[in-house]
């Protein structure tokens, strides 16, 4: 290359690089447009009600607000089955990983609003064979004699004619204003959103697991009981069956016998269907067939018990530990975000763009001195007259702002009543099975009463069937209790958030930990 060509070379490159440094300079000194986030601080009461600390100690198994929530909750059942059944759902579970693509695709399209702050570079290069319509006024110099144009050698203007290129462009808009920053801000925090979506989806289907699980062995033990039922029913068939033919009773008793034994084992396909049922339901959350589990649970397991203490911490420690409210504190952000967005809009964009390469008739001199190309120069865009657009937007953002922080307040809030809640349905159905447990111990002595009478004669055989019945019923409502206690204690885990920090839950799929909040400010 020659001294010229050097120099002509350095002085195209000078100003390029002069300008894409004070640009650069720009960008860095740029600042960010709109309100900067402020987490919410909702007015959430110091401890719980007295109304639910006494609610959650009616029974043996105490709540208490001393203490951290134990994570992994699942494993206070004391219970294997369960443990293995809501880690296999963790990772298995279809709306779990559902949620857990969502995450990956709101990180995609931060991805793709990030890489807004960069120039775009490319490369082109192209050949055509091209010609010039005659009737038009560039066009008639393709008509004129040859060598009759002054300074434009003959040979030159043939008409079609050749073109080849080659040459590189680049373009870079300026985020001078923080419309490109605020929007990364604004998607960062949908993607953190979409994380704690996630995280109370997989809360929410733990929860249903160990529900699932404790009612199918609720309901093994309400058919167990309608069984031992009806071995005593048939031995009393046959005591009145034994007492008719001695002539010590009437065929009334043997009927009334019969009659209950069919009565008591017309409820057992209920309570098989209720476990065909809790099957299935667990096999869905799995993502298995109907029937898939029922190797595994059909056969009957005691209903997990709860332990003697339960540690629910302090309201406020809900606002970090319930995944709904986390994210609509995110949802907020995004919202605030959005703000400086739209304000952005008032102010101009710059963009600078640069094109160089060579351009030629032919193949031959494609790459000389003489058909070097280059532009430079930036573009400047300011918004004049847009009918109210921009300032209907900023309105239109800000009512999303102020709608995103009622929805926050109206989460929290309602975190905090589900919470009561539970804690009043756990403290009821304990005193409900304390009481249970003695109408079972009284229904099970007035029964033997009541046969010993009837053996000998002294009471009839109604007052026989009334205490079977009572027996019978009191022990199916003690099994209910019973479960109902252990499921109250899931929804409080579920209502106090819960779970979904649990490292055993890993294999969700889903990030193990929250994107990283990014607060762009001025």
């Amino acid at each position: 290359m020659t001294r010229e060509t050097d120099m002509h070379s350095t002085s195209s490159i000078r100003p390029a690089r002069a300008l894409l440094i004070a640009a650069m300079a720009l960008v860095l000194g740029g600042c960010t447009v709109g309100p900067n986030f402020v987490k919410p601080k909702p007015n959430v009461p110091a401890h719980w009600s007295p109304t639910a600390m006494r609610n959650g100690t009616a029974g043996a198994s105490r709540v208490t607000a001393r203490g951290p929530l134990m994570v992994a909750w699942w494993s206070s059942f004391h219970d294997p089955v369960l443990t293995a059944l809501v880690r296999r759902a963790a990772a298995q579970n279809l709306t779990v990983r559902e949620a857990a693509l969502r995450v990956r695709e709101a990180e995609a399209q931060t991805a793709v609003l990030t890489s807004n702050l960069w120039p775009d570079l490319s490369a082109s290069a192209s050949w055509a064979r091209q010609r010039v319509s005659t009737n038009t006024p560039n066009g008639v110099l393709f008509t004129l004699p040859k060598g009759t144009i002054p300074g434009i050698p003959p040979g030159i203007l043939t008409n079609p004619y050749n073109m080849a290129q080659v040459g590189l462009g680049a373009s870079w808009t300026l985020d001078l204003f923080g419309t490109t920053q605020r929007a990364i801000e604004a998607a960062k925090a949908a993607t953190e959103a979409e994380f704690y979506n996630g995280r109370d989806v997989l809360l929410t289907m733990v929860s249903d697991v160990a529900q699932t699980y404790i009612q199918l062995r609720g309901a093994q033990l309400r058919k167990a009981i309608l069984l031992r039922t009806l071995a005593t029913q048939r031995g009393l068939l046959q005591l009145t069956r034994d007492r008719y033919r001695a002539g010590l009773t009437s065929d009334l008793d043997v009927q009334n016998a019969a009659a209950e034994l069919a009565t008591t084992r017309a409820q057992l396909p209920l309570a098989n269907d209720q476990i065909t049922v809790d099957i299935n339901r667990l096999s869905t959350l799995l993502a298995l067939p109907p029937e898939a589990l029922r190797a595994e649970l059909v056969h009957a397991r005691p209903v997990p018990p709860v332990p003697p203490r339960v540690p629910i911490g302090l309201p406020s420690q809900l606002l970090r530990r319930r995944p709904d409210i986390l994210a609509a504190e995110a949802d907020l952000h995004a919202a605030t975000a959005q703000i400086g967005v739209a304000i952005s809009e008032f102010f101009p964009s710059i963009t600078l763009t640069a094109q160089g390469g060579y351009q030629s008739t032919g193949l031959g001199d494609l790459l000389q001195t003489a058909s070097h190309i280059a532009s430079f120069g930036p573009e400047i865009n300011l918004p004049i007259f847009e009918g109210g657009r921009i300032r209907a937007t900023v309105r239109l953002r800000r009512l999303q702002a102020k709608q995103a922080a009622v929805v926050y307040a109206r989460t929290v809030l309602t975190a905090l009543n589900q919470v009561e809640n539970a804690l009043a349905a756990y403290g009821a159905d304990q005193q409900q099975r304390v009481a249970l447990e003695s109408a079972v111990r009284a229904s099970r002595n007035a029964l033997t009463l009541a046969r010993q009478r009837y053996t000998s004669g002294i009471a009839n055989f109604i007052d026989v069937l009334e205490a079977e019945r009572s027996e019978e019923q009191s022990e199916l409502a003690q099994a209910s209790a019973t479960t109902a206690v252990s499921v109250d204690l899931v929804g409080l885990y579920q209502a106090l958030g819960g779970g979904w920090q649990s490292p055993s839950l890993a294999a969700s799929g889903a990030a193990a930990r929250p994107p990283r909040r990014v607060n762009a400010g001025s």
